[in-house]
């Protein structure tokens, strides 16, 4: 079976705009789904259509930010503040199977969209939202914040830069894997209940969910984590980087010992093997500004290609580090771009976020 008709006989209705809930209403229209984004015709419709670059038509009703995430969508523009365009919706969600929301509490209320009010006219109804602080804080809040707020601003760029926010909006995208794992699990809850359910997800919760390594190192030992560039700090070489005699630049992934070992052999350096100061992991990462001295000489002096190909052959874990345009001239990354024909008659383009297989 497709992964686009997995999905083919529910009904999604988002009530959602900007990204974590339109990341959610496009997993399930990638899947089959036919997924319903309702915007508000009073306000021009989800703010992102209007997050342009200076390169993009002023007058193009939509942004490319917008075709990140709205792919395979059916666009309603409607207030919900008027009652004909009101019962609408509510017509449109006695039918839903998945509601997406993320307004704040107070707003879905006033509005009778919260799921108090809609499992009413709909009992099976699952109603998924999104905020940023918990069902029990009202207050607003952007993926930035939350970046900031949750650590990730502040172990992020060069030891002696600034702090840098990560390129794209990682608590937003976060959030949206926890809702969609949430309304999975609802889903699969309602086949034997027959019962709809409320699901809910935070910003916050997320960005801390997903700290991983760098709060369990401060959680069980203390350790503070400080930016380190793309360096590790439980391993070493690993995220470190390094220019060929040709410029380009490369990162290191050397996660294991025979790794590291295969890496000092393919540079010249088996030397490196025996030396005291990085026998182990903890004594690489310890002694990490001196192995870089051998490693940047080393691969200073050979050429990119030559060099991947001995990785390749020897199960040395190394990368280019890629522009998009690198990324997309890839055959495997051409495969994961979704396009869609506009009114217009336009073709824009997207990237799948459903990348999963599945065989039955």
């Amino acid at each position: 079976m497709e992964n686009n008709n997995i999905f083919k006989d529910l009904l999604v209705v988002e009530l959602a705009s900007v990204l974590a809930g339109p990341a959610v209403g496009m997993f399930f229209a990638e899947l089959g789904a036919k997924v319903i984004k309702i915007e508000n015709k009073s306000t021009g419709g989800d703010i992102t259509r209007n997050w342009k670059l200076p390169v993009e038509d002023s007058s193009d009703a939509y942004s490319a930010y917008y075709h990140s995430i709205n792919w395979g969508k059916e666009e309603r523009m409607l207030d919900l503040m008027d009652p004909t365009d009101r019962e609408q919706v509510i017509e449109l969600i006695k039918k839903a199977d998945i509601v997406v929301s993320n307004f704040k509490a107070q707003s879905a209320e006033k509005l009778q969209m919260d799921y108090e009010s809609l499992k009413v006219h709909n009992p099976k109804l699952i109603y998924a939202a999104i905020t940023a602080y918990g069902d029990d804080n009202p207050a607003p809040g952007f993926d930035v914040m939350l970046q900031a707020e949750t650590g990730w601003i502040y172990m992020n760029g060069a030891p002696e830069g600034n702090p840098v926010k990560l390129p794209v909006a990682i608590v937003d995208i976060l959030a949206a894997h926890q809702l969609k794992q949430g309304i999975l699990v609802a889903l699969l809850q309602r086949q034997t209940s027959g019962k709809g359910s409320y699901v809910s997800i935070s910003l916050f919760d997320a960005a801390v969910a997903a700290l991983a390594n760098q709060a369990s190192n401060w959680l069980n030992v203390g350790h503070l984590p400080q930016r380190m560039g793309s360096q590790h700090p439980n391993i070493a070489p690993y995220g470190d980087i390094f220019y060929t005699k040709d410029e380009i630049g490369i990162i290191l992934g050397t996660g294991t010992q025979k790794q590291y070992e295969r890496l000092c052999d393919a540079l010249g350096l088996p030397h490196l093997k025996m030396d005291a100061r990085f026998l182990t992991n903890s004594l690489r990462i310890a002694n990490r500004s001196a192995l870089n001295e051998y490693l940047e000489k080393a691969i200073g002096s050979v050429i990119f290609e030559d060099f991947q190909k001995t990785c390749k052959e020897q199960q040395i874990t190394i990368a280019p580090i890629n522009n998009l345009e690198q990324v997309f001239d890839m055959p495997e990354a051409q495969k994961l771009i979704l396009s869609e024909k506009m009114e217009d008659g336009r073709i824009k383009k997207s990237v799948r976020t459903a990348v999963f297989k599945i065989r039955f």
